[in-house]
C-alpha cells in the first residue's frame, strides 16, 4: 500500500496549497492538473459533484499520482472512499466530520482531512484517525476562531483554511499558524483557460513566499 500519509505531509511543507477543481470534465482534468504542478502546486482536488469525478481522478493519478497527490472533495459516503482507493487516489475531503468515513479512509490507506467547524467536530476528527483538518467555511469560522481552536488542540495537528480564500488573503491563514490553504472559485473556474490557471496558480504561490 502506498505512503499517501507521508507524501501529503511532504506535498503540504513544500507548496502549503490544495487546488480545488470543482465541475472539470475529464477531458480537462490532465492539462489542468500539469498546469497546476508547473506552477508548484502539488496537492490537487476533484470534488465528487464535479462531472464524472471519478474519471477524471482516474486521469489525473496516471499522469501525476507519482508526483503530486490526488484526491476527491465533498466526500460523504463509505462507498465512495472504495471507489477512490480502488483507481489510487491518495487524499478523501469532506464538507463535514463523519468518524465512520474517516475511519474508512483511513483504514483504505488514504489521508483524511474532514471538515470542521468546532471544536467538537475538531476532536471527533482526530479521535477518528484524520490526518488534518479543514478548517470551514473559513469565512465563518475567522482567524480568530481559527487562532482559538489552534489553542486547545494538539500541537501537531494540521489546520487547512477552505472556503473565501483569495490571493488578498491567503497570506494571513499561514501568518494565523495555519499550515496550508485550499482554494477553490478563485482559482479555478469550469471551462476555464489552462494557461490562465497557470497563471492564477502561480499568483497564489507567490503571494505566499
Amino acid at each position: 500500500m502506498a505512503d499517501h500519509s507521508a507524501h501529503f505531509e511532504k506535498a503540504l511543507r513544500d507548496a502549503p496549497v490544495i487546488a480545488i477543481l470543482r465541475g472539470i470534465r475529464p477531458d480537462e482534468a490532465v492539462s489542468a492538473g500539469e498546469s497546476l504542478f508547473e506552477a508548484g502546486i502539488r496537492i490537487i482536488e476533484v470534488p465528487l459533484n464535479s462531472p464524472d469525478p471519478f474519471s477524471s481522478i482516474a486521469c489525473l493519478v496516471k499522469r501525476l499520482g507519482n508526483k503530486a497527490v490526488i484526491g476527491a472533495g465533498t466526500v460523504r459516503r463509505t462507498d465512495e472512499v472504495q471507489t477512490l482507493a480502488r483507481i489510487g487516489a491518495g487524499l478523501v475531503l469532506s464538507p463535514h466530520c463523519d468518524p465512520e468515513l474517516i475511519r474508512s479512509t483511513v483504514s483504505a490507506g488514504m489521508v483524511s482531512v474532514p471538515g470542521i467547524l468546532t471544536p467538537t467536530e475538531a476532536f471527533a476528527a482526530l479521535d477518528a484517525g484524520a490526518h488534518a483538518l479543514k478548517l470551514f467555511p473559513m469565512e465563518v469560522m475567522g482567524i480568530a476562531g481559527a487562532r482559538a481552536l489552534k489553542a486547545v488542540l494538539p500541537k501537531d495537528t494540521r489546520m487547512i483554511a477552505v472556503g473565501g480564500v483569495s490571493e488578498a488573503n491567503a497570506r494571513s491563514y499561514f501568518e494565523a499558524g495555519l499550515h496550508g490553504i485550499g482554494i477553490g472559485s478563485a482559482l479555478y473556474k469550469p471551462g476555464g483557460d489552462v494557461v490562465d490557471l497557470r497563471s492564477r496558480a502561480g499568483a497564489f504561490m507567490q503571494a505566499i513566499r
